[in-house]
């Protein structure tokens, strides 16, 4: 029934999975499967903020729409973890696949950016439990065969940001993270195939020509 499991801790609270981000080709799979009109629409534009803003599940779903700042490229987080405040950056991509779902947005009640939009709950927050069981059934139905789950976007966040050559304080700074070390941890999620090239092809060490002609 509707509501059974309000106010309970999820299932999965406690339990560490391993860093194992979707690639880009499965994310986009999903957004696509997502389908058309507002449960589409929606669907995509908080795929959007989770995967290209880095925001944890809670932080998306607690926004309002005047915490977009578009034209700055700014998402402004009121409580992240520990209840702190932080701006996060957005792309222009993103930006692109969220618009769709905040004009709609408008022709709804005041409330949080993501919410519900049918029935008598019209405009009322939408539930973290509600995201991952559709984002479960998307990525079943889309063919991806991982884990597919809200915080599995901020994991490919921090990855790609990295492989971009972003600094790791920047990377610290947009994820809310006060310690360097749980940054790292989300960086675990690069995959062993891509350090065995990156080494594979390093340059032969080099010798100067003085400590050559030593004896």
């Amino acid at each position: 029934m509707p509501g059974y499991h309000a106010g309970r801790p999820p299932r999965n609270k406690g339990l560490h999975y391993p860093a194992d981000p979707p690639r880009v080709e499965e994310i986009v799979a999903v957004m696509r499967q997502a389908g058309s009109g507002p449960q589409g629409d929606r669907m995509r534009g908080l795929i959007a903020v989770l995967w290209r803003a880095g925001l944890r599940i809670a932080e998306a779903l607690d926004l309002a729409e005047s915490d977009l700042d578009e034209r700055r490229g700014a998402v402004l987080v009121r409580h992240g973890k520990g209840d702190k405040r932080r701006e996060t950056g957005m792309d222009d991509w993103a930006w692109d696949r969220l618009r769709p779902w905040a004009e709609f947005r408008r022709e709804l009640p005041v409330g949080r950016l993501f919410c519900i939009i049918d029935g008598p709950t019209r405009g009322r927050p939408w539930t973290p439990s509600g995201v991952r069981s559709q984002m479960r059934h998307l990525a079943v139905e889309a063919g991806v065969r991982r884990r597919f789950a809200p915080h599995q976007l901020r994991h490919a966040h921090a990855v790609e940001m990295a492989r971009e050559g972003v600094p790791l304080n920047v990377i610290q700074r947009q994820l809310g993270h006060t310690d360097l070390g749980v940054t790292s941890v989300y960086l675990q999620g690069i995959d062993n195939a891509e350090i065995i090239d990156t080494i594979h092809g390093r340059r032969a060490p080099m010798m100067s020509a003085s400590a050559a002609l030593q004896i």
